[in-house]
Parts: structure tokens; sequence; C-alpha cells
């Protein structure tokens, strides 16, 4: 093969970022498309992860920085895909890469445009817990560690006045005239990575999520015990900033259930699991209660993390879905209807917080992509596998290849087992191909 074969990898999470290093490994140019201003995805906002209780973080960011000083990986980091034609071996790929007003290559990730800018708004990466400025770099370990300026938000582009970025800049990298790029790229191969979000809990009327200040998300309370959060890692409740000492986990919100998803999103009672503990190790005094249903403990050490939850760190497991939540408005401390299967009575708890451990949906732009794929979707929004059992990684079409929890719901370490193994298929087809053609 005379020419470095190419392949496009959309998504930069772990998924993502596992098959692009793979690739690259086998001599590939692998080009990295990430919606976002960095990537990472999800995984970047975990503090620690399960069953080994490892930081997130400095797992993700080796893998990374990695990407990043790769010869033989392209980043193409706040870019989209908007078209995609041709076939297996020879796809012509176009990439709107958005103007971040900022030139990449002068940018020395200083931040000091991001301390002196003026304006704050919502933070999307603490989960709207905190504030981030109009010049931004969504978290510490962001790469590339380039700013980008959230044209909704700048003063110059909202009201014509400003530039305090531009002139705090010694190294001149903010640039006011950017303009959207097209990108056309020539692939042999493409793999889908585009993860998952958070199901929104406040359509379950009956848990307050947004109604009470002290119920939060799981990946709420994943910010909220992170050492770069918006407490830095210091627990505390939103209602009064302070400390819970009595806490309920709520499995299986928007899962299994008629209002949500039927599906069960895999990785809940394990990161239930593990939260609970880092209560119990930020204060070992604390009572943490976890209602669930029923727990799905089958990868290693799962069950041995479970029972060392409930024996060293005495979390209590309580088998039962609670049918209401109501607050106290005078203490915010909330009450918890549920009904206890053991004498099939019905019983309050009275806790600090509640933690709703949400289902993991796919993402809603999966449609528009998979149209520009001319990929299948399967009735929930998962990009659907040619085969379950014998081409799990394979979509409807030739040549495009899809991983991680975009393909179904996985945790993280079966994300990036499926991540080298749809790197694995991409490095068959290419050289089968390159095989076919050599012999012609």
């Amino acid at each position: 093969m005379s020419e470095k074969p190419s392949v496009l990898v959309i998504g930069g999470g772990i998924a993502g970022i596992q098959a692009s290093l793979d690739l690259s490994s086998q001599g590939f140019m692998v080009y990295l498309v990430e919606k976002s201003p960095s990537i990472g995805g999800r995984m970047a906002q975990l503090d620690k992860t399960f069953p080994t209780m490892d930081c997130s973080i400095c797992i993700l960011a080796p893998k990374m920085i990695e990407c990043f000083r790769n010869p033989n990986i392209k980043l193409l980091t706040y870019s989209e895909v908007k078209e995609v034609r041709g076939s297996a071996g020879n796809f012509r790929v176009k990439i709107l890469k958005k103007p971040r007003f900022v030139i990449e290559t002068k940018c020395t990730g200083c931040g000091i445009c991001s301390e002196k800018c003026p304006i704050k708004v919502s933070n999307e990466f603490e989960m709207n817990l905190g504030l981030r400025k109009a010049i931004y770099m969504p978290f510490p370990q962001a790469v590339p560690r380039v700013a980008t300026i959230d044209k909704d938000n700048c003063l110059l582009f909202q009201k014509g006045v400003c530039k305090i970025c531009q002139k705090l800049c010694q190294a001149g990298a903010i640039d006011f005239d950017q303009r959207p790029e097209e990108i056309v790229l020539s692939v042999s191969a493409i793999i889908v990575a585009t993860g998952f979000n958070p199901f929104d809990p406040s359509t379950i009327n009956e848990y307050g999520y947004k109604r009470y200040k002290n119920v939060v998300t799981s990946l709420e309370f994943e910010r909220l015990v992170n050492a770069s959060g918006p407490t830095n890692g210091e627990l505390l409740r939103l209602s009064d900033n302070k400390p819970p000492y009595r806490t309920a986990f709520v499995q299986c919100v928007g899962s299994r259930s008629q209002k949500g998803f039927p599906y069960c999103s895999n990785a809940c009672c394990m990161y239930a699991t593990k939260e609970a503990i880092l209560i119990k190790e930020h204060e070992p005094k604390s009572e943490v209660y976890i209602f669930y249903i029923d727990l799905k403990v089958f990868g290693k050490g799962f069950q041995e993390f479970v029972n060392r939850a409930m024996n060293d760190w005495s979390v209590n497991y309580i088998r039962g879905r609670p049918s209401e939540i109501k607050e106290d408005p005078k203490t915010g401390d909330l009450v918890i209807w549920y009904e206890d299967p053991t004498d099939r009575k019905v019983k309050t708890m009275l806790v600090n917080l509640v933690v709703l451990c949400t289902a993991l949906v796919p993402r809603p732009d999966n449609k528009e992509l998979a149209k520009i794929l001319r990929v299948k979707l399967d009735e929930y929004g998962f990009f659907k596998a040619k085969d379950p059992l014998r081409a799990p990684v394979d979509t409807t079409v030739p040549g495009i290849f899809v991983c991680g929890y975009c393909q179904g719901p996985k945790d993280i370490s079966e994300s990036v087992a499926q991540a080298s193994g749809a790197a694995g298929r991409v490095a068959e087809v290419i050289m089968l191909t390159a095989t076919k053609e050599a012999i012609v």
C-alpha cells in the first residue's frame, strides 16, 4: 500500500480515543472529530471509576495527551460531520470546523483571558452547577489546551464592546474574524463513538428534580465530589452549603420504567455503589442508603465491590422503588416514601440529600448523524449493529463501524474493549480491500 490509509473516528470520548490509538499504532492515519472544544467525553466528568476507585482523569488524561501528540492522529475538535458520500474504502467526508475565535497554534493556554473576562455563564461541564467565562477552556485537563470564545455570550458579538481578552493576550491568539471552515477528507472507513447523555429526570414529577435543590442527579454528584468541581471536592448540599449526613440513592430513574426507557442502563448499580463509598470516604459517620430493584453486578470484581460497600463501608441496600419524594420547606430535608418488600408496608425515610441514578440514553443528534451516514438506529436511538452476536461492531453500512455506549448500554471497560474490537475490524477490512485491489 503506497499511501497511508486513513480512518474517521466520530466522537472523542474514551471509546473514540481508544479506537484512534489502536488504529494509529497499526500505521493508519486517524481523523478524530469531536463536537465540543476538547476530547475526553463523559469520563472526564467523573471523579472515580469502579470497581478499583481509581481517579478517572488520571486514567483518561494520558490517553488524551497521547492522542494530541501522536503524528498519526489529527484532532478536529469543535467540529461536526456534515456530509458523507461514497462507500467502504473510499468515503468522502465534509466536516464543519466551527470558529473558536482563538488561533490554536498561538494559544498557550495561560488562562489570563478567562481570568479577566467580565462575563459569567453556566458551566456545561459542571452540569450547570458552576460558572465559566465567555472565553474558556472546558476543564483544567482539556486537550487541546486552547481557549474558546462563546459567541452567544461574548460582549463583542452581542453588543459590540469589550475586547479585553484580545488586549491582554500576549500571544496574540485572539482572532474575532475567524469564520467556519469546511474540511473535506477521503477515508477508507468510519468509526462512530458518540457516547451518551444522562436522562433528564425532571419529567418524573414525583421525585422533585429541579423543584427541590437537594435532589441531584448522579452526574451532578460526580462534579460535587470532584476536586476540580464547583465545591472543590467538598460534598455540600445546594440549598444551604452544608454537608449531608444522610444520603439516599434512587436506582433506575428513567430506566426499566414506562416513564423513560424500558432497558437497563448497565452501569447504574455500580456507579451508585462507587458514589456511596465516596460519601463514606468524605464522612465515615454519614449514613448512605441505596434503593434498588435488582442489582446488576455481572462484571469482574463487581460483586466483591458491592460486598465491600456493605461490609466495610456500611452502605445500606433497600430493595424497592420509592414512590414519592417530598421536601421539608423549613430544613430542605427530604422525605422518601417507599414500600418495604420484606413486610409489604409503606414506610418513610428522612434524608438530607437524594441522588437520582438516571438512565444513560442515546444522544438526540444520533438521528441526524444516522441520516448522514445512512445507517440504522434501533427503537431507542442506539446505532444498530449488523448482528449483535456475529458482527457487534459492524453497522448496517459496510465500512462504517460503531463502538461504546452509542451502540448500546455498557460501562467504561466494555466500551474500551469494544473500541479495540472496532479498530481491529477496520484494520481487517482495509487490509482485505487492499489485498483484493493488489490482486486485480
